[in-house]
């Protein structure tokens, strides 16, 4: 039997975090490279720390005498990233720290299985499984806790950023403790935020002053009491941050990108990949599936998982959870969902429009839970389907 009434957890980084840096330099030159070929093929690793800057991986082209055109722009991908994010420290400044370049081409024995050539469709580019999952208790559909804690920093960053609030620095994680009564959020109990700044004099208590009114301004009215637990920069300073002050690399947040641990996760990572990896796609999709389940009213709460083989188009399985809160049987969802989509890679970009440049605005405050936008991005987010899935059940 679930639970009704429980607390539960879920933790944010900023955009400024070390490993979110990374993730930023890799997918933006993925949209790099899909802005000139939308069907290239790019796995695109970053690792950062003090003063230096490597990126590594494949990519694939068309015309691979191409991809010498390519490298030299490179460098100053990243640093656009770096100074848009805002570092300008000693030890890591946009315009000073050394960068690596160290990408080539696609191993031909991978591009083999995943090129579509002749009656054969375009095949995964991996095996693995991928979960997405939706909750009716949010707007966005998404778990309170995961969606409030990238919130929480995103104004954050806009403050930091617009100059409202100078003293803040990029790098920062929030993390907070939800109460669920009846099984929806009520509340928090415990609010965790460590936010560089750039004053070694303020202490955790100027700090509070600095950030507890924009928290208030994200958090609903009457989720913080006075039983609440506030705990600000508890360690006390917090001056050196970013990659000198711990090293980053790209998909070490995977927790963070999608549900906060509230649902399962199939241990992919989605930045620096094209659409052709199912890492990144078939999540895409299945969040989208999980959310069209429950916007269509089939579930409250509703997971989806789909599997893949290395070179194989189709998914090898389906399989749908409504956790007890399902209006039909979760089997009838899994019938229906390959009716209404086709779930093969080619399939799940065509329907989704992956094959353009609208990652790099994925790499921090969540691939999910997101408002979809006029350039594309977030496609994954529409309720569109949401009519189909209910004829067909």
């Amino acid at each position: 039997m679930s639970r009704n009434s429980y607390y539960f957890t879920s933790e944010s980084v900023s955009e400024g975090h070390p490993d979110k840096v990374c993730d930023r330099i890799s997918d933006a030159i993925l949209d790099a490279l899909l802005a000139e070929e939308p069907l290239a093929r790019v796995a695109c690793e970053t690792f950062a720390t003090t003063d230096r800057v490597v990126i590594g991986g494949e990519i694939g082209l068309a015309d691979q005498d191409k991809l010498h055109d390519y490298m030299d722009r490179i460098p100053e991908i990243a640093r656009a990233c770096i100074k848009d994010i805002g570092y300008e420290q000693d030890k890591f400044h946009h315009a000073t720290c050394e960068i690596t370049n160290l990408l080539h081409e696609q191993s031909a024995h991978i591009a083999q299985g995943v090129t579509g050539e002749g009656d054969r469709d375009e095949g995964a580019g991996d095996q693995g499984i991928m979960f997405g999952y939706a909750t009716n208790e949010t707007d966005a559909l998404m778990p309170a806790p995961i969606l409030f804690a990238h919130k929480i920093l995103r104004r954050l960053a806009e403050a930091r950023k617009s100059g409202q609030e100078p003293m803040l620095g990029p790098d920062a994680k929030s993390q907070l403790t939800v109460r669920y009564e009846g099984g929806q959020p009520v509340g928090v109990s415990q609010i965790v935020l460590s936010t560089q700044h750039t004053d070694e004099d303020l202490s955790s208590d100027d700090i509070r002053a600095i950030v507890e009114p924009h928290i208030r301004e994200v958090l609903p009215d009457t989720w913080i009491t006075d039983d609440c637990t506030w705990w600000v920069n508890p360690t006390g300073k917090f001056v050196i941050g970013g990659p000198d002050g711990d090293a980053g690399l790209t998909g070490r947040k995977i927790i963070v990108d999608t549900y906060g641990g509230a649902a399962p996760h199939g241990g992919g990572a989605f930045s620096g990949k094209d659409p052709s990896k199912v890492d990144r796609s078939a999540a895409y999709v299945a969040r989208y599936l999980a959310k069209n389940v429950v916007a269509a009213g089939l579930a409250e709460r509703c997971t989806i998982q789909l599997s893949y083989a290395i070179g194989v188009a189709r998914p090898l399985s389906i399989y749908c959870d409504t956790h007890g809160t399902g209006a039909v049987d979760p089997v009838a969802i899994e019938t229906a969902i390959p009716k209404v989509i086709d779930l093969t890679p080619r399939g799940i970009r065509t329907h989704l429009d992956l094959n353009r440049p609208i990652y790099e605005r994925t790499a921090a405050y969540g691939h999910f839970g997101r408002e979809p936008d006029a350039e594309g991005g977030f496609s994954w987010e529409r309720t569109d389907l949401a009519e189909a899935l209910k004829k067909e059940v």
